[in-house]
Order: C-alpha cells, then structure tokens, then sequence
C-alpha cells in the first residue's frame, strides 16, 4: 500500500503540509511517509549530487527533525487512530527526490512555499517543478498568512 508522501525541510509551509498529511492519511487509513531531502552540491562532469562524509551526520539532524516533526503533528490528531508513519532522509536534489518518491505514492504533498528567499511567490520552484513531473497527484498546501 503506497499511501502519502509529504516532503518537509523545516519551513512553516512544511510544517503545514505536514499537518495536512498526517490528517489526510488518517482520514484515508493509509501510510504516511515523511521525506526530507539534505541538499548537496551537484558534479559539474555528471549532474550527480555530490555525497561528502560531512553530509551523514547533516543527513541524521535531518531525519531526526522530520521525525520530531512527524510526531508532533500526529499528536496534535488526539483520539483519531493513528496511522503508520515511516521518517526518510535523504541527499540529493529536493524537487528530483520528491518526484521520484511519486512513483511509489498515491499522493504526494509539499508545502506552496520552503526555505528558498523568494518569499513574495505563491509557489516555490521546488512545488513548481514537483506539480509539473509528479507520477502521482499532487496536493499544495497553502502556508500560514
């Protein structure tokens, strides 16, 4: 059963979408996934990210946040049946790894804006080019106003 997956980086439209998930994926009695991607630099010869020993204990801060995260929006779903929650943190490129976790997902959730400076757009890049390569439905969580 494939379930949700929602991508999370810290941002309050992370957080939002977050919350939607956990509460969709209770709602639906499906499993949730929570991924979030640690940045990495890209090779110039091969497009690849670039994985550095310096980025394992980054990539473990990560997880352990998403996991921090992913609990405390299931807790704030009180007495509603809780559903199976799986944490994945990994390096690479957010917008490539959100799309390629479609793949196996019946709805994939991102959050309308993350950490990047363009605070003014509607819609990130990364949701951009999520919305536009998605295997699966996509749902934008709009952020706080």
């Amino acid at each position: 059963m494939a379930g949700i997956t929602v991508g999370v980086d810290g941002s309050s439209g992370a957080s939002q979408a977050l919350e939607w998930a956990v509460k969709e994926a209770a709602a639906r009695r499906v499993p949730l996934t929570v991924l979030t991607v640690h940045e990495v630099a890209i090779s110039g010869w091969t497009g690849r990210p670039v994985e550095l020993p310096a980025d394992t204990p980054v990539l473990a801060q990560a997880r352990q946040a998403a996991g921090d995260a992913a609990a405390k929006a299931a807790a704030q779903l009180g007495e509603v049946t809780p559903v199976p929650v799986t944490v994945q943190a990994v390096n690479g490129f957010a917008a490539h790894e959100l799309i390629k976790a479609s793949r196996d997902a019946d709805l994939l959730v991102v959050g309308s804006r993350g950490g990047g400076g363009f605070a003014r757009l509607i819609l990130g890049s990364i949701g951009g080019q999520v919305m536009r390569h998605a295997a699966c439905p996509v749902v934008v969580v709009p952020g706080p106003r």
